[in-house]
């Protein structure tokens, strides 16, 4: 078994490849393989897998590319991952996908969609609506004509057919790669120097770019990895990032975050990878309508999806009281009207349930956090002293 270390550092590797080496070997060890990009946040990667590919996500150039052309595209108030993406695209760095799908985050990747279309990247190019209706019989049949749209660009590159066996062990596999990426939040809400925020992050987002399979390996070495003692416990607060859903925070908050004092035991970074909160049902007669139900019945909550019967200010709260945390920070990039229209909201919760919290925004290429570091531990420390018993004279 390799070491932790070195689990970390090939993931860490992998994640940050703009050139996804490791996906386009796969692609080219079978004629009929097809690499589909997508973008966060939650992707039916399942429909992708039953059909012979590999859906692979791409999060933005970050901190690692400059971005020129990019700028051309898109306006001074509009948020930076989309820039990078299509300096990524005119840069060629996608040579070798087959197609694109665009979930619907926001009016931004709506229109990036369309100039992917507009720009020949790809063989297509798809805006990926989510239904706002939960009804079955309306957002559920909306939602089935959406995976057979998907399923339909697929099959007309590869001519590969899917079938009930193949779509219900797609799901089985995608089921155990949720489990176990939710078996590792579980033990670091107890045990959270076991494996920090930044390592963690480096695993998950690796299994954005190789088969589930590979993936699955990772994951179970990692739990059993971190199931002994390491580290020793330091004096932090527990803390849940609330915001970062789609332009992904630089490493270099994250680790910031921790480095003023705080265990992030939970956070909506790459929250697509575990957005079906339980499983979706297996072994069934027809899993696009399994697929569907999950969606409808099990999504967990986002600015990017509509709610009103069941309001993601509560699922916030309980999500704070299921991982026992001590505050939460509300981190969204520039410019997300997502995030930063739902946070009043949010925090206007949190004030009804006296919970502590703190509020700012970032940008993927940002490096230096000077300040959020200062903010970020007085908020540590402020909360240490708060919940410090008196002492008895």
């Amino acid at each position: 078994m390799k070491t932790q270390i070195q689990i970390i550092e090939k993931c860490k590797e992998l994640s940050f490849d703009l050139n996804f080496t490791e996906a386009k070997k796969w692609k080219e060890k079978d004629n009929s393989r097809v690499l589909v990009g997508y973008m966060p946040i939650y992707f039916p990667r399942e429909i992708v897998h039953a059909l012979n590919g590999l859906a692979v996500g791409i999060l933005g150039a970050g901190d690692r590319k400059r971005i020129i052309k990019g700028d051309a595209f898109y306006q001074s108030y509009i948020c930076r991952i989309p820039r990078g993406i299509i300096e990524l695209a005119l840069d060629k760095h996608f040579d070798g996908f087959d197609g694109f799908v665009f979930p619907s985050i926001c009016d931004v990747i709506r229109n990036l969609s369309g100039m992917f279309q507009l720009l020949n990247v790809g063989k297509f190019a798809s805006y990926f609506d989510y239904p706002q209706n939960f009804n079955p019989n309306i957002g559920g049949e909306f939602y089935k004509n959406e995976l057979k749209n998907l399923i339909t660009n697929i099959k007309n590159i590869n001519n590969t057919e899917i079938s009930t066996e193949k779509l219900n062990l797609s799901v089985k596999l995608f089921n155990k790669n949720r489990n176990l990426i939710n078996s590792i939040y579980d033990i670091r809400q107890r045990f959270p120097w076991r494996i920090s925020a930044e390592e963690l992050y480096y695993i998950i987002r690796a299994g954005m770019v190789m088969p589930v399979e590979e993936h699955n390996e990772i994951l179970e070495c990692v739990n059993e990895l971190i199931q002994e003692e390491t580290g020793e416990p330091m004096d932090k607060i527990r803390v849940i990032v609330s915001g970062s859903f789609c332009e992904q925070p630089p490493i270099s908050l994250i680790k910031t975050i921790e480095m003023a004092g705080c265990y992030v035991v939970d956070d909506d970074f790459l929250i697509g990878s575990r957005w079906i909160e339980g499983d979706v049902e297996e072994d069934t007669k027809n899993p696009i309508d399994a697929l569907v139900n999950a969606f409808l019945t099990k999504s967990t909550f986002s600015s990017s999806v509509y709610d009103v019967y069941n309001p993601k200010e509560k699922r916030l709260i309980d999500l704070f009281n299921k991982r026992n945390a001590d505050g939460i920070i509300f981190a969204g990039a520039s410019f997300c009207d997502p995030a930063l229209l739902d946070r009043p909201v949010l925090q206007n919760a949190c004030d009804k349930n006296n919970i502590r919290y703190i509020s700012f925004v970032y940008s993927e290429n940002t490096g230096q956090f000077k300040n959020i570091k200062e903010q970020v531990g007085a908020f540590a420390d402020s909360i240490k002293l708060w919940d410090e018993e008196p002492v008895d004279n």
